[in-house]
């Protein structure tokens, strides 16, 4: 069987997190992506390490289904082989600071040039203007994007999460537009550039957070459980700040994780008053409809929290879904990575890697009927450069030996 994306040939010149989870992801749906790096490799494959001279997990877990070359991109030698591996690509990604690539003789004039059918996508921090030159890493995204100031408590400081909306977000956002690319050169036979930045990712997956502030020119937003409101969009702890409330209520034995989260539907209201044991709540018109409950919503949730704290976090979670009450557990790091259900879903695998041994990984969140994924390790560094510069480009393997002793692979 044919993979959706197989023949599609993908320059990788991404490092760190952005840019390698979208060609991750642009691998596991079927595009065959070189990894083009330095010499000495990404950076990630050194940082975090947690076994002395291995890839680390950081490295291994953005890079899977790729293929490995090195080259030194600022010598002559370097910039002629990149020459003919872009002639031969179909995309090329790049996630280095502004003009980086440009600098490196490669403008997108030139590459156009040299493959009129390349799509070229960038991954930067911030688009054109004043924050162009600003060093972009995860958390500042999310400051900059808008999820740091409506992420936590009203009377404490703004959090980041620990999604990492402003790295990973960018990738899938990257992988849209190259998906998009790709279909409309089907039409027009022409590659064009596509371009992300990651406090626009950021900002595009805080757009309920936008239409929050608009909301507020009319008055306090009653869904929110603060009692005051000021300008902009308040943090409101775990409120769902949408038309059904939901809160994170505590189960025992009262450890870190044991938490469920539960959705007040309005139809749901009445067998969660007998679940709870106060079956007189569901006809008491102080409690009987959404609007008579929006102003109590702390109250409501204490009252559910109250039942919760005294069950097992499973257990409150059978009961509430006996009655059709959308609930969810928190669920730690340790429980999703022992979860046999994403398992047998394919979302956490084991790979074998030659160095490091086994090691856990998630697996493809896009799963096509007629495109299987399986989840191939990361790359050694530099292990595909005489594949690649032999095999495909027809480099003699003694000038092979020649371009490393030099330093430019």
């Amino acid at each position: 069987m044919t993979r959706a994306l197989e023949g599609v040939r993908v320059l990788d010149m991404t490092h760190v997190q952005s840019g390698p989870s979208a060609t991750q992801l642009l691998a596991w749906l079927g595009a065959d992506v070189v990894k083009l790096e330095a010499p000495s490799g990404d950076i990630t494959r050194r940082q975090l390490r947690d076994i002395p001279d291995v890839d680390s997990l950081y490295f291994t877990m953005l890079n899977c289904n790729k293929r490995s070359i090195t080259l030194n991109m600022k010598t002559p030698e370097g910039k002629e082989i990149f020459t003919e591996l872009v002639r031969r690509s179909d995309v090329m990604v790049e996630n280095f600071g502004p003009g980086a690539v440009d600098r490196m003789g490669f403008t997108w004039e030139r590459l156009r040039e040299l493959n009129p059918r390349l799509i070229y996508a960038s991954i930067k921090g911030f688009g054109p203007g004043k924050y162009a030159s600003y060093k972009a890493y995860e958390v500042i995204a999310q400051a900059m994007g808008g999820s740091m100031s409506t992420t936590g408590f009203e009377d404490g400081p703004p959090l980041a999460t620990g999604a990492q909306i402003g790295d990973s977000g960018t990738g899938v956002h990257a992988v849209a537009g190259i998906l998009a690319a790709l279909y409309q050169r089907e039409r027009t036979g022409r590659g064009q550039r596509v371009q992300v930045a990651m406090q626009h990712a950021v900002l595009n997956l805080c757009r309920v957070k936008l239409r929050d502030q608009q909301r507020l020119a009319h008055g306090p937003l009653a869904e929110y459980p603060n009692k005051s409101f000021g300008d902009s969009v308040p943090r409101s702890g775990n409120a769902s700040g949408g038309g059904q409330p939901g809160w994170a209520v505590r189960c025992a034995p009262g450890g870190p994780n044991d938490y469920i989260y539960v959705i007040v539907q309005p139809q749901g209201w009445a067998p969660l008053a007998r679940i709870i044991g106060r079956p007189e709540l569901a006809d008491d018109p102080e409690w009987a409809t959404p609007e008579a409950r929006l102003p109590k919503l702390d109250k409501m949730f204490q009252l559910i929290e109250e039942w919760s704290s005294t069950l097992g976090k499973w257990e409150a979670l059978e009961r509430l879904n006996a009655e059709n009450i959308p609930c969810g557990p928190v669920l730690s790091t340790k429980e999703l990575i022992e979860d046999e259900s994403l398992r047998e879903n394919g979302m956490i695998v084991t790979v074998d890697h030659p160095e490091r041994g086994p090691f856990t990984t998630v697996g493809s969140p896009l799963q096509l009927s007629d495109s299987p994924v399986e989840i191939t390790r990361s790359p050694l560094l530099g292990e595909h450069n005489e594949q690649i510069y032999s095999e495909e480009l027809g480099i003699s393997p003694e000038r092979l030996a020649e371009l490393k002793t030099n330093g430019v692979i």
